[in-house]
């Protein structure tokens, strides 16, 4: 099974789990988040960040989510990814979270491709539907 890792500003990633327990009514296993504040310096966290990976990763590999591409937390995740081993994605939201638990025993490229489409097509407006 593919590991996830959000890696967030603030509690961010910690709430997008929370609320995917709370979707799912239990907690997801091969899970973590790392939740970066205004205070923290990246090159401190990137020690924590790899060990954090480690504690997901089962061999399958993981998918780290952040959420805004080019802010720090993405920045970090470049710093893990090997590419087809450890990906990442940016513009985590829920739904691209509870696609991205649901395919993560089909395969990188199929997680990949799944959970980007989950959170684009996790986005529309209600009154059209």
């Amino acid at each position: 099974m593919i590991g996830l890792f959000l890696i967030t500003h603030t509690t961010y990633g910690e709430s997008l789990i929370q609320c995917a327990c709370h979707v799912l009514n239990k907690r997801p296993v091969q899970i973590a988040q790392l939740g970066v504040s205004l205070q923290d310096d990246p090159l401190d966290l990137l020690p924590l960040a790899r060990d954090m990976l480690r504690l997901v990763d089962s061999g399958d590999g993981v998918l780290i989510l952040t959420d805004l591409y080019g802010a720090t937390p993405s920045n970090i995740a470049t710093k893990l990814l090997e590419p087809g081993r450890i990906e990442g994605l940016a513009g985590v939201n829920l739904p691209m979270l509870l696609r991205a638990l649901t395919y993560r025993d089909k395969g990188m490229e199929t997680l990949i491709t799944r959970a980007v489409a989950g959170g684009r097509d996790g986005v529309l407006n209600i009154v059209d539907h």
